[in-house]
């Protein structure tokens, strides 16, 4: 009876440090997410991309978490292949300083953070004081999942059924290894898997030789998520998680024989058994990232022959954008009809973020050939539109049941809105881009700012409007209504901002008025319709205010 209640109190233990890392992620990732891409691509030399990498992993909690974003820049070319991998190897040691944090007893801190960030979660109306609040919980609650684990081990720790486990991977530091890799690739994270490994050092349920072992190929799982995770990229996409995958794998088996054959784990014991083990993660982390960071560069030659570019036909006379993914076979099929349909507007959707990730540069260069290239582009995003019109108005209205009709619907509206958004883009912005290269404008430093902050924040809605899209999902829905409230807060902050270095006489400020002013307009303009994708998914839960007035008429009615 104490092996099973010890089983349920290990799983429950286990999830809920899953969960509260999760949740630590989350709330990071939706404050600063949009900031993300500017802080991986910004450094160009590999010691200061290595140390982007390490400030991202102690943010995120997630060295997977940096190699998924590097490998999504890298994919979409903003980032080289060295730099990439320096990022990544810099998150493995930033996500093993943060073990460090959270291995201390603060046990004492766990009301004070439910408490703080509780309020901050319920009372204010701000989404990053929200975000805070529920960051500050999730580190309470992986302080509470770490004490869960210690509790658990109470009932057996007395009996011979822990002892025997723990002396056998103490003496096959191999199968420890194995263990260690299985464990953080299962639980996809391995910063909880290590914290546990640590909590059981520290509570003597497991000796410090089998954790080694344990930790050591804990490293070499966590380089498995990323490749798992990808595994649906194209192999040029997935060359720096392959590196990673190569390099830490290596690096661990070269340490675990090191460990275990020459030296022996004991020498590696240079404080409790518990810090010992967060040294020793530390140290191979550190290690590996000094070792290679010079290497990086002549790395690529190699995953070049190891993983060749792919060799997908694209036809020669059309490109991407020309090619519709809408199935005629399907039209009989609602079902399958409406997957199709949101395949064109995922690919429609893609062609407007395109368009508008340049603009920036276009407003610093009005370069002429780029905008030429953008307009291009839109007619692109206007054909895609009259496909989908011709597409829609071939189903055969009999076999739509009312609410698959009414799906439709909302799906031709998004595309409508996409196709506006790209005239905005392409129209829009590229007009006032040439009439403030014609008439020689600079913004101020502080406006700039705060138009590159907005160009991020709507560079990560269109990939929240994405995930809406494919997903239905409605707290994914409710997040891209919120950013459109925070984004508008942004340009009336920005606004303000820019009357009041007005009146302090700011002569940039004075030249790039108008501009500055109808570009925070046209930005705004611009995201609701990206986030037009939320207001069906919200309609149909009752989350909108019409439909809950509509359902209480209805209670009414039926009371009455």
């Amino acid at each position: 009876m104490a092996i099973i209640s010890f089983f349920i109190s290990l799983a429950g233990a286990t999830m809920l440090l899953l969960f509260a890392v999760r949740m630590v992620r989350t709330g990071i990732e939706r404050s600063f997410g949009a900031s993300f891409q500017r802080l991986l691509t910004e450094n160009r030399n590999l010691g200061g991309a290595s140390t982007t990498g390490v400030m991202l992993a102690v943010v995120l909690q997630s060295s997977a978490a940096v190699a998924l974003l590097a490998t999504g820049f890298a994919a979409s070319g903003y980032l080289a292949f060295p730099t990439g991998l320096a990022i990544v190897l810099g998150g493995d040691l930033g996500s093993a300083l943060i073990i460090q944090v959270l291995s201390f007893r603060l046990d004492w801190l766990v009301p004070v953070l439910l408490a703080v960030g509780g309020w901050l979660f319920v009372k204010p109306e701000q989404k990053k004081w929200r975000q805070l609040g529920r960051i500050l919980m999730g580190v309470a609650l992986i302080l509470i999942s770490l004490q869960f684990l210690r509790d658990a081990m109470d009932p057996i720790r007395g009996s011979a059924f822990l002892p025997a486990i723990a002396d056998y991977l103490a003496s096959d530091f191999f199968t420890a290894f194995i263990v260690g890799a299985v464990l953080a690739f299962v639980m996809h994270s391995s910063v909880a898997a290590i914290l546990m490994c640590v909590t059981l050092v520290q509570i003597g349920a497991v000796p410090f030789e089998a954790a080694l072992s344990v930790v050591l190929g804990a490293n070499l799982g966590s380089a498995f998520i990323p490749m798992w995770l990808t595994r649906g990229m194209s192999s040029e996409s997935r060359r720096i998680p392959a590196a990673n995958l190569l390099l830490r794998g290596s690096w661990a088996l070269l340490v675990l024989l090191a460990a275990n054959l020459l030296l022996g784990a004991e020498m590696l014991m240079v404080a409790s058994a518990g810090q010992s083990l967060v040294y020793a993660h530390i140290a191979f982390n550190l290690s590996l990232l000094l070792v290679v960071l010079p290497f990086c560069g002549l790395l690529e030659p190699l995953m070049e022959v190891l993983l060749p570019d792919s060799n997908a036909f694209v036809p020669s006379d059309a490109g991407y954008d020309s090619i519709t993914v809408l199935d005629d076979g399907v039209l009989d099929n609602p079902r399958l009809a409406i997957a199709s349909l949101k395949r064109d507007l995922l690919r429609m959707n893609e062609m407007v973020e395109q368009m508008f990730r340049p603009i920036l540069k276009i407003y610093e260069t009005g370069d002429l050939q780029k905008i030429k290239e953008l307009r291009e582009k839109d007619e692109f995003v206007n054909t895609a539109l009259s496909g989908i019109r011709s597409y829609v108005a071939a189903m055969p209205k009999e076999n739509y049941s009312k609410r698959e009709a009414k799906a439709v619907r909302g799906l031709m509206e998004f595309a409508i809105r996409l196709e506006t958004a790209g005239d905005v883009v392409s129209k829009r912005l590229t007009a006032i881009a040439v009439e403030k290269h014609k008439n020689n404008e600079r913004f101020s430093s502080e406006g700039w700012i705060e138009l590159v902050h907005m160009h991020e924040a709507i560079g990560a809605n269109f990939k929240l409007a994405s995930n809406v899209l494919i997903s239905d999902d409605l707290e994914s829905a409710r997040l891209l209504v919120m950013e459109k409230t925070e984004l508008k807060r942004a340009e009336r902050k920005s606004r303000k901002r820019h009357l009041r270095r007005l009146q302090e006489g700011r002569v940039e400020s004075f030249e790039s008025s108008d501009t500055h002013l109808r570009t925070l307009r046209v930005l705004r303009d611009l995201n609701s319709h990206i986030s037009a994708i939320a207001y069906p998914i919200l309609y149909r839960n009752g989350q909108l205010l019409e439909t809950r007035l509509i359902q209480e008429m209805n209670v009414k009615e039926a009371a009455g």
